[in-house]
């Protein structure tokens, strides 16, 4: 319950902060004076640019406007010149009839014909124009909702899409969702909203008779790139707080994991157990087992010492020295009754594994199991397949010994911690195996 609670809050957090990226996207968009005057300022580029392309001469005609009844603009002479003006330009210049105005034109084709064409006004009615003020003057409040809902809408959809399932994607995912939203954004940019400067209307692109509007382009440009940079970099930060918090659970795990070897290695009753089976080898007088007995006890508790510090793997061929040594206190303790086959490749014995994985393997086996003189107990240590597998046939007791289970969790948590893997658990009525993934060593 907890989880999902938690799981739950961090969506909510989420959307929140998808709401609050999408408010300021559309808020920028709408009403960032720089954004607009980039487009003003790239838009008079493209008409330099055209100048320089077609060469042509750039004259200054002074006349009254006319505009026709279809809203084609025509700027009269004294001499009977006439400039033609687009019916958009006259629109978004927000131009009257009759206004006296300087211009720059160059002759250009028009309809198989040559015509001069208004380039840009320099003043209007004996005044400077100036056309920045197209860009602060104020709009009634319904357009400027109109464009804040359309770019938050839009905004917040992108960040959902590039968001979706998480923040765990490969880069493979982050750049076809990027291109889904460009598609989005290409697809939006012919029902975006253009605004009318003088007449109060809202209009989408489509209806404009402009095909390129740049500076909806723009403000789509703008959105694309802040949505996918954010996504990009929350996605980031979201990775290292996740290494963060791998690492914590690591360091924990790592002191839960040496208190249990710890608790493993000072068990009295495996203390006592080692030491009556000494015990009993010199009660009668074997002195090459006895003395064969305290070297592998030996090996046995320096081993789980010296690898209960930092030590985070160890190659298999250290790890079968240690199993070795652990199962020859056994065999001496059960009088042969119990015998462990080792069955490993060379090709493994340098792969990495964290160190004491079969301890608890091997005790379980012990602990679990009828031992007796009737059967012999096998336990079968064998690699395949890149896994160290630790096999023995099930032979139940009388009394089962209960187990807590912390010896399998604690070991299939260290695994998941240093190797990003599982322990596989094979248990049926005749066996039960335990499958450990085994690290190729580095080249």
């Amino acid at each position: 319950m907890i989880k999902g609670r938690k799981c739950q809050c961090s969506t909510s957090n989420a959307y929140l902060g998808y709401i609050f990226v999408a408010v300021v996207i559309s808020l920028v968009c709408n009403f960032s004076y720089l954004l607009l005057l980039v487009a003003n300022q790239s838009e008079m580029g493209q008409r330099h640019n055209s100048r320089a392309r077609d060469n042509r001469v750039i004259v200054e005609i002074t006349g009254k406007l006319s505009i026709s009844g279809d809203g084609f603009g025509y700027i009269v002479t004294d001499k009977g010149d006439s400039v033609y003006i687009d019916r958009q330009k006259v629109h978004w210049l927000g131009l009257m009839q009759d206004d006296k105005l300087r211009v720059e034109a160059s002759q250009q084709k028009y309809i198989e014909a040559e015509h001069l064409i208004m380039r840009r006004i320099l003043e209007r009615n004996d005044e400077k124009y100036d056309y920045g003020a197209l860009y602060r003057g104020s709009e009634q409040w319904h357009v400027v909702l109109y464009q804040f809902v359309f770019y938050f809408i839009l905004a917040f959809v992108l960040l959902l899409i590039m968001n979706s399932k998480g923040r765990d994607a490969t880069w493979q995912q982050f750049v076809l969702r990027s291109a889904v939203c460009v598609l989005i954004a290409f697809g939006t940019y012919f029902i975006s909203p253009v605004p009318l400067m003088h007449s109060g209307e809202v209009i989408p692109v489509y209806k404009s008779r402009q095909i390129v509007e740049f500076v909806v382009v723009l403000k789509g440009i703008f959105m694309l790139a802040v949505v996918i940079l954010y996504s990009r970099i929350y996605t980031l930060m979201h990775r290292e707080q996740q290494i963060s918090l791998e690492n914590e659970m690591l360091r924990s795990e790592n002191l839960t994991t040496k208190y249990n070897m710890l608790a493993s290695q000072i068990n009295p009753h495996f203390l006592f157990n080692s030491l009556s089976s000494l015990s009993m080898l010199v009660r009668e007088k074997d002195e090459e087992r006895a003395l064969k007995y305290i070297d592998q006890l030996s090996y046995t508790f320096r081993y789980l010492s010296q690898n209960s510090a930092s030590v985070s793997f160890t190659t298999l061929r250290e790890e079968m020295k240690f199993a070795e040594a652990y199962s020859y206190l056994f065999k001496i303790r059960y009088s042969e009754k119990i015998k462990f086959d080792f069955d490993i490749e060379e090709r493994y014995l340098n792969y990495k594994l964290p160190p004491i994985s079969l301890q608890p393997l091997i005790g379980n086996a012990v602990k679990h199991n009828t031992i007796s003189s009737k059967r012999l107990f096998r336990v079968h240590i064998y690699t395949e397949d890149g896994f160290l597998v630790v096999a023995n046939e099930k032979r139940p007791m009388l009394e089962p010994n209960p187990g807590t289970g912390l010896g399998l969790s604690n070991l299939n948590s260290r695994y998941q911690l240093l190797l990003n893997r599982e322990i596989e658990i094979i248990d049926n009525e005749k066996e039960f195996a335990v499958r450990l993934p085994l690290e190729k060593p580095n080249e």
